[in-house]
């Protein structure tokens, strides 16, 4: 395949690419995949659009077996997941580099966190909170209370008690630091002994992988940006 576009929504904004084999030619974005794709100029007959299809099922292959129009997203049955196509986007990108790479990727995706333990090019499981959604409802401030951190991290069945005590007492980061030692706290299967992947825009993943160094737990901070490349080597490769 020579001349190819993908198409999709990053949780911000609906983005095109037009790319000749796996080099990027140009970039555009709008308000949805239609207006990317105008904005993009000529578009290639063969299209990719992100986020198309039905999910596959977790455990599956980051990269499907057998392209197809589109990159669909994921879904777990217990417990109940959804992980959609930018994200499993950014996962192919992430492992293009390292193909036997294992450990944990914590993705940011607008307000949700998503984590998804990664092994041999697969999805083996994952887990995601609203953790980030939370603390802005909640008027929560980064640098997150290291104590808060701790505190919830080592008793999350008090985290209701925990976010009242930090409203009453005006202590916001406090509340950035119980909803991330709570979070820490039901994702402990996944990052104890692991080696961590942190992609997030920048500082929307310090307070975490912060928190995450002080458990121990060696994490690499990766921009969602610097993905995008690999990705696309990857599937221009998937589509030959």
């Amino acid at each position: 395949m020579t001349h190819w576009a993908l198409v999709g929504h990053d949780g911000q904004r609906a983005r095109a690419f037009s790319l000749e084999d796996t080099a990027l030619m140009y970039a555009a974005d709008g308000t949805d995949a239609t207006a990317a794709l105008a904005a993009l100029g000529p578009v290639p007959d063969h299209i990719l659009r992100i986020g198309e299809g039905q999910p596959d099922a977790v455990p599956a292959a980051l990269l499907p077996a057998t392209p197809g129009p589109g990159l669909a997203g994921l879904v777990q049955k217990v417990p109940p997941d959804v992980i959609d196509g930018w994200v499993r986007l950014l996962l192919i990108g992430l492992t293009q580099d390292r193909p036997n790479w294992e450990g944990i990727a914590c993705v940011r995706a607008g307000d949700i966190r998503h984590w998804v333990h990664v092994s041999a090019g697969e999805a083996v499981s994952c887990q995601s909170f609203l953790t980030p959604r939370l603390a802005a409802t909640l008027g929560a401030k980064t640098p997150p209370d290291p104590a808060a951190v701790a505190d919830s991290l080592s008793r999350p069945e008090r985290l209701a008690a925990h976010l009242r005590s930090a409203e009453v007492t005006g202590n916001i980061a406090a509340l950035s630091g119980h909803l991330i030692g709570a979070e820490l706290a039901a994702s402990r299967p996944y990052w104890l002994g692991q080696e961590g992947a942190l992609i997030a825009p920048a500082g929307a993943g310090s307070d975490l992988a912060d928190a995450l160094e002080g458990q121990g737990v060696q994490t690499q901070r990766l921009d969602p940006e610097s993905l995008l490349a690999p990705a696309f080597t990857a599937l221009s490769t998937w589509l030959d």
